[in-house]
């Protein structure tokens, strides 16, 4: 009988509950109940302890690597999964040890190798353990999650509007509309499950010191009472077992808080931690300042020569590295095009007179490039496209080009040869739109928002996270050009129609 045939022979219940994607979380759900409750040989014990092990390691190291929270948007059902999977696991570790007195090799290997069989101080390590994840990284995590999902929470409203406008103006279609919201909505639902997902840390830290004192005491009285043991042994051989074992799941818990506190600190940005660690950290000033310090430290009497020298040299290698990397600079494109000069045939091109016209500085030919997955061309093919199908009839073409008399960052909406619009933008930055509450950390450049006038800033990437969780409305350059583009296509769009394009209108009506 093949796998298949018996698959479809077995009861409906079966096929019900292993037939699913979701067969692999009741299973765990299911062993996790059972290991609560049978009582398991020590190799099972140690099986237990590394699958808790790697996964926590697993899950810290998916932490770092995200680019964006939200790619790891399953992280709070899984803490949840995890906490109960490491609640069961010390269950088990209590009833053995109660039992046995024996927790498995990987419990007796700590509490001999690690804590050099004394269990003072595993006591030690393992409250400082406690204190490290409770105090320190618990709190701060649940801090941050919880305002996180606030200014979330206040920052849907205008994103929802800005996602309106856009697909209003012809800037992103319906389809993109809806990905955006849902986007914007599992955005507000991770933040705020991590809200409460940060009481599961907390909860676990609190129940991790009630099971070790309930086992150390419950040890010592069935090592006296019923193992006939004196007070003193008693208390060794209970104790020793019982930190080892809690010191060994409470390693784990402190990676899953860590990874926690990853997630909810973090902005989003297009590369990794690591990558944005790098090349925030990477200040010449500061990493010599350092190695200076820490070499003046080696020559200190009373200092480790050898350990600060090391140190410092590392840190003066590191310096001299990024300053090198930064001498060299970035690669710069190839121009996409060379600027020739006009031919006898292209003069008469130089007096025609076109209805809407667009002009930029040379500063500003990037937003059309081609090699931009979203260019300035592509946003004003979507307003044409949107006007069209709102008013009935098509824009005529727009022609856009550079205009070296401009400034570099300069554009110019122009009607029938007439200025109508000019703004400025910065290449390099984004336009947060809004109104800053009092005490506000978001640094930038104070503007106006060259279409309706709100007060704006532009801001770097680095403060792009922050202004939206501030409930400023974030747009990038290319859209800071295409908005007053839109609005002053939309006002003149009925005086653009011409005896032409009236005809055309009717010819299709008929």
């Amino acid at each position: 009988m093949t796998f298949a045939s018996a698959a479809r022979s077995a009861p409906p219940i079966l096929r019900a509950l292993f037939g699913s994607k979701d067969a692999g979380v009741a299973i765990v759900l299911l062993v996790t109940v059972m290991v609560m409750i049978v009582p398991l040989p020590a190799l099972a014990l140690d099986v237990l302890i590394a699958l808790n092990l790697a996964v926590s390691v697993g899950i810290i190291l998916i932490s770092v690597y995200v680019q964006q929270p939200m790619e790891f948007s399953v992280f709070p059902a899984i803490l949840l999964l995890i906490t109960l999977f490491r609640l069961s696991v010390n269950i088990a570790l209590a009833r053995s040890i109660l039992l046995s007195a024996d927790a498995g090799r990987v419990v007796a290997t700590v509490g001999s190798l690690v804590l050099g069989g004394s269990y003072v101080v595993g006591i030690v390590i393992f409250l400082t353990l406690l204190v490290i994840q409770f105090v320190v990284i618990t709190n701060g995590a649940g801090r941050v999650a919880e305002v996180a999902a606030r200014f979330t929470l206040d920052a849907m409203p205008g994103k929802q509007m800005t996602i309106d406008a856009d697909m209003g103006a012809g800037v992103i279609t319906e389809p993109e509309a809806r990905r955006r919201r849902r986007a914007l909505q599992r955005e507000a639902d991770f933040y705020g499950a991590m809200d409460g997902a940060s009481k599961f840390v907390r909860g676990d830290a609190i129940a991790a010191i009630l099971i070790v004192a309930i086992n150390i005491i419950g040890g010592f009285l069935m090592g006296v009472f019923q193992g006939g043991l004196s007070l003193l042994e008693s208390l060794r051989s209970y104790t020793l077992v019982t930190v080892g074992a809690g010191l060994i799941i409470q390693i784990p818990a402190l990676l899953i808080s860590t990874a926690a506190a990853l997630l909810v600190s973090r902005a989003n940005s297009d590369d990794g931690f690591s990558s944005d660690l790098g090349s925030q950290l990477g200040n010449i000033q500061a990493l010599a300042i350092a190695s200076t310090v820490v070499l003046g430290l080696a020559f200190l009497p009373g200092f480790p020569t050898m350990a600060f020298l090391a140190v410092g040299g590392s840190l003066s290698g590191l310096t001299f590295f990024v300053w090198r990397q930064q001498q060299a600079g970035p690669e710069l494109p190839a121009l996409a095009a060379a600027a020739t000069a006009p031919s006898a045939d292209d003069v008469s091109q130089l007096l025609s007179v076109d209805a809407l016209e667009l002009e930029i500085g040379y500063g500003l030919i990037p937003l059309v490039g081609e090699e931009r997955a979203e260019n300035l061309l592509k946003r004003i093919t979507g307003v044409r496209r949107q006007l069209a199908s709102e008013l009935g009839f098509i824009l005529p073409k727009v022609r856009v080009r550079d205009n070296l008399q401009l400034s570099p960052y300069v554009y110019r909406i122009k009607l029938r040869g007439e200025e109508v619009a000019r703004g400025e933008v910065r290449l390099e930055r984004f336009l947060a739109i809004g109104v800053l509450e009092e005490g506000s950390l978001v640094q930038g450049e104070a503007t106006t928002e060259p279409t309706f006038g709100l007060p704006a800033l532009w801001i770097s990437e680095d403060e792009r996270g922050r202004a939206e969780l501030a409930g400023l409305t974030v747009v990038d350059p290319i859209s800071v050009v295409a908005t007053p583009f839109t609005a002053v296509a939309r006002a003149n769009a009925r005086a653009r129609l011409a005896r032409r394009q009236a005809k055309a209108l009717c010819a299709r009506v008929q």
